[in-house]
Order: C-alpha cells, then sequence, then structure tokens
C-alpha cells in the first residue's frame, strides 16, 4: 500500500495499491461515471488478464472494497502507456489522479522503463494541466480520435522520458 501525503500537513482520505481483479466491477463503474463509451467489466478482466498490463485502486480509507479512481497501464519492454485513468466525479480534484500517475511511475522507475505515453482528449483541460504537472509533453495528436456529446475531439499525445535514451 502507497501511503499518501502531499506535503507535512497534507492528509489525503484514500490510499493507493495495486490492482486486483476483484477490483473489475469498481473500474466498470468509475469507467461509466466518466467517459461516454465505457469499457465493460469483462474487458477490464481480460486486460488485467494480461501479463504486460498492471494497474492501481485509489480506495477510500478505511473501506477496502470502495474505490476513488483507478488507471490501468501496459508496459511492453521498456515502453509504457496508459491505457486509461479514471476518477470518480466526487473524488476529482482532491489529488486522487495524481497520487494514481505518481503509483504508475514509480513502479515503471522500478522496472526500468525509459517512456511512457498516453493520450487525453484536447477538451480536458483539467487532466492536460495535471499531465504538464507530471512533466509530460505533447509529441502528437490524433484528429477526431474522441467521440463526444458535442461532436468529435481530437486526441493529444503526451510523452513523458522516464530514463536517458
Amino acid at each position: 500500500m502507497i501511503g499518501l501525503s502531499f506535503g507535512p500537513f497534507a492528509r489525503r482520505n484514500f490510499v493507493v495499491e495495486p490492482l486486483d481483479p476483484a477490483d473489475c466491477p469498481h473500474l466498470q463503474q468509475i469507467h461509466a461515471q466518466t467517459f461516454q463509451h465505457p469499457w465493460s467489466e469483462e474487458a477490464f478482466h481480460a486486460l488485467l488478464g494480461q501479463d504486460t498490463v498492471f494497474g492501481f485502486i485509489a480506495r477510500l480509507e478505511g473501506r477496502p472494497r470502495s474505490a476513488a479512481g483507478f488507471v490501468l497501464a501496459r508496459l511492453v519492454v521498456d515502453e509504457a502507456e496508459i491505457l486509461t485513468i479514471a476518477v470518480s466525479p466526487a473524488m476529482q480534484r482532491k489529488g486522487v489522479g495524481h497520487a494514481l500517475m505518481d503509483a504508475v511511475l514509480r513502479h515503471l522507475h522500478g522496472e526500468r522503463a525509459r517512456t511512457l505515453f498516453l493520450e487525453v482528449d484536447q477538451a480536458n483541460s483539467a487532466a492536460q494541466a495535471l499531465y504538464r504537472r507530471l512533466g509530460f509533453i505533447k509529441v502528437g495528436d490524433r484528429p477526431a480520435y474522441y467521440e463526444t456529446r458535442e461532436g468529435r475531439s481530437a486526441a493529444l499525445i503526451l510523452r513523458r522520458d522516464l530514463a536517458p535514451r
């Protein structure tokens, strides 16, 4: 379990732990709250069954079967990608996304990964701000990638180098 406190006075009401297949119903529920086209519980089970996929879940402190958010990532050789990250609407802007990404970065450091990629909706300014603070840079885009209620939106492709190339 990764304890969380950002600074001497900060106190978080969640903890971050590695994902377990038993978490799939929670993952599907949060994904459905945050994405227009949510993944199924079966899709999460299939992903977690792959050797290259790992992830973390933020649980409300004192509630071991709760979920405030999660992240799924894939590592192949020395290159990683965020497959999806979602934070329940009630827990957004409370440090959950940052803590989840920090857990991924720590894991990848231990695995000696060199690069981490992700895609983010160009309309998601809050997520983009988080990724900038974490050292990601834009390396490309995918026009009309996401289907939204307002039409189509581009995906920005971001990269963070984790080790010297």
